[in-house]
């Protein structure tokens, strides 16, 4: 099948056109973002059953057509690990479209393995290799040759297989239905906002700090988002992770003494010393009840960590039944929440409860017996 090659807002407006009353597309993109905050979309590919396309979002000016057709209600997208590709679509509209299917998510029910990557999936399910010759391309350079083309293309050329292939795997074992609140969360806006106010939760080693010093990192972190925003380059290129825990470790109160902080270089000192002060100076004024604050639970006792073990092997028993992958489930975090104590906890919720969590809740509570021989474990409601 050919490959069309869109870059103009003409034949753009075209290919909407002619491929209007699909009732699924399989989409994928190229995008680049070493270099700034916000990915840039460089490249977005687009298949039916009829055809293959690569639309140019650089020399295209208006994407509205392909965006407008994109959100149409009755139009199903097809994405494999879908994040980034929708993170780009809400970019580009502020909002994102709700229909979705993403094969990495059922590859997860249906027994392919957990997060488990596109060529791979593809290896597996259709023993086609594909090509890695451009995995590391820079799509933001023009003219792409036929040979980035073709390999964009494989993205969606056999993504529409893989949809055909396990949508109808999951109608046969019943389990479409399970994964409608996975998709309707990659459809959740709250995904893909920044709030520079929460961010600084993900630094890592955060959980080292306390008191002031969590009010200092919290409010670094958030000058630190909003001035990456603002300049669309990467947080790192502004401070690293390791030096702004030092800074909210240490919180220096003047310009001097930032050369002493590991990692801080002098031009970052010249172009925001000041502002680094300024920010530490205003969060160590913080009222004390103002302080953000990291719960940091009671550690486990070693009855709970053996008890934690033996939910792992029987989620593990359970998903095996299934063909399911585990993860796909609960995480070990989650099998240790639900061991302190906590309920709204989506192995609680839906299909998981249904398959896994209600057996796991039933043997905590005394009310499921286990044995086991040298080849499984044996469960029985008591």
């Amino acid at each position: 099948m050919t490959v069309l090659y869109i870059d103009s807002d003409e034949a753009l407006s075209q290919f909407c056109q002619d491929i209007q009353h699909s009732k699924w597309l399989a989409i994928d993109t190229e995008f680049l973002r070493e270099k700034t905050y916000y990915p840039q979309l460089c490249l977005i590919q687009i298949a039916n059953d009829d055809v293959i396309a690569c639309v140019d979002p650089i020399a295209i000016k208006d994407l509205s057509p392909l965006l407008d057709l994109l959100y149409q209600p009755q139009i199903t997208l097809v994405f494999h690990a879908a994040r980034q590709d929708l993170e780009l679509l809400y970019l580009l509209k502020n909002t994102l479209p709700q229909n979705l299917f993403d094969t990495q998510l059922a590859a997860t029910i249906l027994g392919d393995g957990d997060q488990i990557g596109y060529g791979n999936l593809v290896k597996l399910r259709l023993d086609v290799s594909l090509d890695k010759a451009h995995s590391r391309a820079d799509w933001t350079q023009r003219p792409l040759s036929a040979e980035q083309l073709e390999y964009a293309a494989d993205d969606v050329r056999y993504l529409r297989e893989l949809y055909h292939q396990m949508s109808a795997d999951l109608e046969k074992q019943g389990r479409t239905e399970w994964l409608k609140e996975d998709f309707a969360d990659l459809a959740n806006a709250n995904n893909y906002i920044a709030d520079p106010e929460t961010i600084w939760r993900k630094i890592r080693g955060a959980g080292k700090l306390k008191g002031v010093q969590l009010a200092v990192l919290q409010q670094l972190a958030a000058w630190r988002e909003q001035r990456a925003i603002d300049r669309d380059r990467p947080r790192r290129w502004i401070i690293k992770d390791e030096v702004m825990l030092d800074l909210a470790r240490f919180a220096p109160e003047k310009i001097e003494k930032l050369s002493q902080i590991r990692g801080l270089e002098a031009r970052d000192i010249e172009r925001s010393g000041r502002a680094i002060i300024d920010v530490i100076s205003k969060a160590k004024q913080t009222p004390p009840e103002q302080w953000p604050i990291l719960l940091r639970p009671e550690p486990l006792s070693n009855q709970q960590e053996a008890l934690i073990d033996a939910l792992m092997a029987l989620l593990r028993k359970f998903c095996d039944d299934q063909s399911i992958t585990p993860i796909a489930v609960a995480s070990r975090k989650d099998i240790e929440r639900l061991v302190r104590g906590e309920t709204e906890l989506s192995l609680l919720q839906g299909w998981r409860n249904q398959i896994v969590g209600h057996h796991l809740t039933a043997f905590i509570e005394g009310h499921l017996s286990v044995t086991a021989d040298t080849q499984q474990i044996h469960t029985k409601e008591v």
